[in-house]
């Protein structure tokens, strides 16, 4: 995992790298950050959306006939709030995960500079690492459990997606909303033929078979 990890990385300053070899009137570096709005793509457990975040640095480089190229790196936070997750259970039953990325989005966008803005398309393919995470759950008649921190053993901890939306830009800032697919399964596949009660057996039954984290996700750059 640290290699992966470190593999990760070192894409990632070697595609800055590159960027700001060519850094120009026609590339500038930034921060971004903003909000994220995400659930279970398994649609069935959600009990609301959870609100977290994303910050980090991000890096534009403009190409001919309205197109640009805008790798980020960042530390993004996200989650699902679920409940029912123990199969057929009579009971109410709820719980909570929190996952938080080094992630590495690179945005592909495509509009007409109109001169006092510019609206455009955006396609972004992402990877990503975990980091940390957080499982809470709440099961009816037994005392709320407390916050767990999985090792990973369970846990997939490599994250990759697409995420699609449209932005626009006025002067120096930057504004997209996209809604983002994160492919492959959180958790591997519960093979277990009696419901499991833990945090992590809750949370294995509700993300494995290839269902994951996804939502929607608002992000603001300021541009240098």
């Amino acid at each position: 995992m640290k290699n992966r990890l470190a593999t990760v990385l070192a894409a990632a300053v070697l595609l800055f790298s590159l960027f700001g070899t060519q850094a120009s009137a026609q590339g500038r570096f930034g921060v971004i950050g903003g909000m994220t709005f995400s659930n279970a793509e398994r649609q069935a457990l959600n009990r609301s959306t959870m609100n977290k975040y994303h910050v980090g640095v991000t890096y534009q480089l403009k190409l001919p006939l309205g197109f640009s190229v805008q790798p980020s790196l960042m530390y993004h936070v996200k989650g699902a709030k679920l409940s029912n997750v123990i199969p057929g259970a009579d009971f109410t039953n709820t719980s909570d995960l929190t996952i938080g990325y080094l992630e590495l989005p690179v945005s592909l966008q495509w509009g007409p500079d109109l001169l006092l803005f510019r609206p455009f398309l955006d396609v972004s393919p992402y990877i990503g690492y975990g980091l940390n995470n957080r499982m809470d759950a709440y099961i009816e008649n037994l005392r709320p459990s407390e916050p767990v921190r999985n090792d990973w053993s369970e846990l997939n901890r490599w994250e990759y997606g697409l995420g699609v939306g449209v932005g626009i830009e006025i002067w120096k800032f930057q504004v997209i909303g996209r809604y983002n697919w994160n492919f492959g399964s959180l958790y591997g596949h519960d093979d277990a033929s009696e419901p499991d009660t833990s945090l992590v057996g809750i949370m294995r039954e509700a993300f494995s078979r290839g269902h994951n984290l996804g939502g929607f996700t608002l992000s603001v750059s300021l541009l240098f």
